[in-house]
C-alpha cells in the first residue's frame, strides 16, 4: 500500500496535512466519505509544565489523543484524552485532557490549524495528582484503586465538567473543568475484577492469582458518551467480562453497555453490545495464514469509542489490533476491522441481573442492541491510500456543514511512540521499525510515530435523528498567554500556553 502521509522528522511543532476525497466531490455524493487528515509529529508535547522547557515521554510528550475525542459545538472547541501514559501503568504520568481547536471548512468538513489550548491535569480534591501506574504499584495492594486512573472516554456535562471512564476499575468519575475530581460513580458489582481467591483485584501481581470474574484485565470501559439532555452516561466495556464466554470472554462477543443516571450517580441499565464475529472479520482478511483465532474474538477484537446521536441510538468505533502502530511500525500485518457501528437500544434487554457465563449464547428471550454497520474507516482510508494506525480510538461528531452535513472525527492514539522490555526500560520507536532509546534520535530518514486526526463527511440524511446536546458552559482558564510554533506551508501546531490544575 502506497504511503501518503508526510513524516516530518525535524519541526515538532509541524503538522502534515493529507486531502484526498476532496478531490473527488465532483462525483456523486455518498452518505460517509473520507474528507482529510492532519498528522501530529510524535515528538509534539504538551503544555504541562508551563513553567519549563524541558521534554519527556513520561512528563509532557503528547501522546495523540487516542483514549477519546469530545468536541463542544456551544464554544467551538475540541477535547482529547490521552490514557495512562507511555510508561503503561509501571512508570508515573499524571494523567490530563489536552484541550484545541481546529479550522474545519464549512463546505467541505476539511480540518486544518490544529490549535492546542491547555493541558488540564486531573486532580483529587486536595489536589493530589491522578496517576497512570496500576493501583499496585501506586497504593501497595491490587486491592485498592485509589488514584489510579488509565482514562479511555470522555463526556461532558451542560455544567462543563468532564466525566471520564476509566479501565483500571472499571470507574466512571466527573471532574471540574480545572481537573478537580468532584465525585466517583458507583460501578456495578458485577463488573468489578475478582480473582480466584475471591478478591477484587484490579492489577493481578501474583502468578497464583488471576481473574475469574468482571472485566478482563485492561478491557474496562473504554467508551464513554453522554445524551443530550446530559441525564445519561452511556459507558461500554471493550471487551466482555472475563467468565461471560465458553470457556471465558475471550472467545465471546457480547460485551456490556451500561447506562447511568448522572444525577445519582447510580447504574439503571446493562445491555448487550454483541460484536462483530471474527468469521466475518477472517473474511475480508487475504487467505487464511493471519486469520484470527476463535480466543481472539473478545480479546483482540473489542470497541474503542462511543458517541450519542439521541436517547436511544448510539455510534460505537469497532476495531482490531491491527495497524500501524509500536507493535507494528511498518503495517505488515493485514488490517481486519476498522469500522463504525450504528446502535439503538430500543427493544434491547436489560441484562443487570442475568449473567452470560460460560456461554457465548444470549439466553431465550434476552435481544441485544441494534446494530448496522455506519462506515468502514479502513475501506475509505485504503481507497484513499492512506496507511491505517492500529489504534484509531476517538470518535466524534463535529461542526454541521453547509450544505446541512456534519464532519465526523477520528483521532488515533500513538502510545506516544514508545515500548518497554520486560525489565520496564523504555525504548522510542521510529518509524522504520527501528527502537532507540528514550529521548534519542531516530536515524536519518525516521521518526517517533505520528498520530493522526481524520476528518469524514457525513450527509444530513445519514445523521437523521441526530440531537446535538444542550449548551455546555466551561468557565475561561484563569491563565492565558501566547506562543504559535511556526508552520509548514502556513500550515502549524499552534500552542497557546494555558495550564489548569496542577
Amino acid at each position: 500500500m502506497k504511503n501518503l502521509f508526510t513524516w516530518l522528522p525535524t519541526l515538532a511543532g509541524s503538522l502534515a496535512i493529507t486531502t484526498f476525497s476532496l478531490l473527488g466531490n465532483t462525483t456523486a455524493a455518498v452518505a460517509v466519505s473520507f474528507v482529510n487528515s492532519i498528522t501530529i509529529p510524535g515528538n509534539s508535547t504538551d503544555l504541562f509544565p508551563l513553567d519549563s522547557a524541558s521534554t519527556n515521554a513520561n512528563l509532557n510528550r503528547l501522546g495523540g489523543f487516542g483514549s477519546d475525542l469530545y468536541y463542544d459545538r456551544v464554544n467551538n472547541v475540541f477535547y482529547g484524552l490521552a490514557d495512562r501514559g507511555p510508561g503503561g501503568g509501571v512508570i508515573a504520568y499524571n494523567t490530563r485532557v489536552q484541550k484545541f481547536s481546529l479550522n474545519v471548512d464549512p463546505y467541505t468538513g476539511a480540518i486544518s490549524n490544529f490549535t492546542l489550548l491547555s493541558t488540564i491535569l486531573f486532580t483529587d480534591a486536595e489536589g493530589r495528582n491522578f496517576d497512570g501506574l496500576d493501583p499496585a504499584k501506586l497504593n501497595g495492594s491490587p486491592t485498592l484503586l485509589g488514584r489510579s486512573l488509565d482514562p479511555e472516554g470522555l463526556a461532558i456535562a451542560p455544567n462543563g465538567n468532564f466525566y471520564v471512564s476509566d479501565e483500571y476499575g472499571p470507574s466512571v468519575k466527573e471532574f471540574t473543568p480545572h481537573g478537580t475530581l468532584v465525585r466517583t460513580f458507583t460501578t456495578p458489582q458485577n463488573l468489578l475484577p475478582v480473582d480466584n481467591k475471591g478478591n477484587v483485584n484490579y492489577t493481578t501481581t501474583d502468578d497464583t492469582v488471576r481473574l475469574v470474574a468482571g472485566r478482563q484485565g485492561n478491557r474496562g470501559f473504554e467508551g464513554l458518551t453522554i445524551s443530550p439532555d446530559g441525564s445519561k452516561l452511556f459507558a461500554l466495556l471493550q471487551d466482555p467480562l472475563t467468565e461471560e464466554g465458553s470457556p471465558n470472554g475471550r472467545s465471546s462477543r457480547n460485551i456490556r453497555l451500561v447506562v447511568f443516571d448522572t444525577k445519582t450517580g447510580d447504574s439503571i441499565a446493562q445491555y448487550i453490545y454483541p460484536l462483530e464475529s471474527i468469521t466475518d472479520i477472517n473474511d475480508r482478511i487475504p487467505g487464511t495464514s493471519n486469520d484470527f483465532t476463535s480466543t481472539r474474538q473478545g480479546r483482540n477484537i473489542g470497541i474503542s469509542a462511543i458517541t450519542a446521536l439521541n436517547d436511544t441510538e448510539l455510534l460505537v468505533l469497532e476495531r482490531d489490533n491491527r495497524g500501524v502502530g509500536v507493535d507494528d511500525p511498518l503495517g505488515k500485518n493485514p488490517v481486519g476491522s476498522k469500522r463504525i457501528f450504528k446502535i439503538d437500544l430500543t427493544g434491547a434487554t436489560d441484562i443487570s441481573d442475568i449473567s452470560l457465563a460460560s456461554t457465548n449464547n444470549l439466553p431465550a428471550g434476552v435481544a441485544a442492541v441494534s446494530k448496522s454497520l455506519y462506515f468502514d474507516i479502513a475501506t475509505l482510508l485504503q481507497a484513499a491510500e492512506v496507511l491505517i494506525p492500529e489504534k484509531m480510538e476517538g470518535l466524534a461528531i463535529g461542526p454541521q456543514l453547509a450544505d446541512g452535513s456534519y464532519a465526523i472525527l477520528v483521532a488515533t492514539d500513538n502510545d506516544f511512540s514508545v515500548t518497554q522490555n520486560a525489565m520496564n526500560l523504555q525504548f522510542d520507536v521510529c518509524s522504520n521499525g527501528s527502537q532507540v532509546p528514550l529521548g534519542a534520535t531516530c536515524p536519518s530518514g525516521a521518526t517517533l510515530l505520528p498520530s493522526y486526526l481524520f476528518a469524514f463527511k457525513a450527509t444530513a440524511e445519514e445523521l437523521q435523528g441526530f440531537i446535538p446536546q444542550e449548551s455546555v458552559a466551561v468557565p475561561e482558564p484563569t491563565t492565558m498567554a501566547g506562543l504559535a510554533l511556526a508552520g509548514l506551508g502556513g500550515v502549524g501546531l499552534k500552542r497557546r500556553r494555558e495550564r489548569s490544575g496542577r
